[in-house]
């Protein structure tokens, strides 16, 4: 990411917002924060971010038109209860917990997915507190195989999470991989943009409780990994 101080990137904002209004009335109802996250995405660069910021809201529009995902258009997804939100990790982002081996790759359509990704997005991002902009997530792999390998589904939540909701993940923490996945990892991976790349952490067996507790404090760490909060499927959140 470029290096430039806090009053030259608003600098930028304002210029990338007279350049996208004039392309999309409806730019005028993003805040400044919004159009900061699609500048960090692509390095500072006006053009490159309003492009994608362009291309996002042409995206709301058509995927989301009555501007969020109800439960009744992703009813084979949410019984699989693979994603739950709790707590606040210790820099106050809100906690997705998420588990891969729940994952049904024979009930899935990539459209009701895709509009699963944007359900647990929205709601990951209105669980933000004043000043917050991104979230954590604990990918949990503990039984994953080959039945649940859908690398299609990987890349399109990951190009859905860095096209239209960038700069939203804070850290990605992924435990309990097994030596399986990361054959599954390395078709994944190149799909991965380099701000991303480096927010994926791997985290041993062995440092599992040291690394999570570094993160997030025992009163809001899931139960499961020795905490005191219980899981919250992602629709109760």
């Amino acid at each position: 990411m470029g290096t430039v101080d806090e009053e030259a990137e608003w600098g930028l904002v304002a210029k990338m917002r007279s350049f996208v209004e004039t392309q999309d009335p409806s730019a005028k109802e993003a805040d400044n924060f919004a159009l900061r996250r699609f500048l960090r995405a692509r390095d500072l660069d006006i053009e490159k971010a309003s492009s994608l910021f362009l291309k996002y809201l042409k995206w709301r529009r058509q995927s989301v038109p009555n501007g969020f995902i109800s439960e009744s258009e992703i009813q084979n997804e949410l019984p699989q209860r693979k994603l739950f939100m709790q707590g606040f990790d210790k820099a106050g982002r809100p906690i997705l917990v998420g588990f891969a081996a729940k994952h049904d790759y024979s009930k899935r359509h990539m459209d009701e997915f895709k509009r699963f990704v944007a359900y647990y997005l929205d709601k990951a991002c209105a669980r933000m507190p004043s000043g917050q902009e991104k979230f954590i997530c604990i990918a949990d792999f503990k039984g994953w195989g080959y039945s649940h390998c859908d690398s299609r589904a990987y890349i399109a939540a990951l190009e859905i999470m860095q096209n239209y909701y960038p700069e939203r993940l804070g850290k990605a923490l992924l435990v309990h991989v097994p030596q399986l996945f990361m054959k599954a990892w390395k078709i994944v991976y190149p799909f991965i943009d380099k701000n991303t790349q480096e927010k994926f952490v791997f985290v041993d067996d062995k440092k599992l409780q040291e690394v999570l507790l570094a993160e997030i404090d025992e009163s809001q760490l899931p139960e499961i990994y020795g905490g005191q909060l219980p899981l919250v499927p992602i629709e109760n959140a």
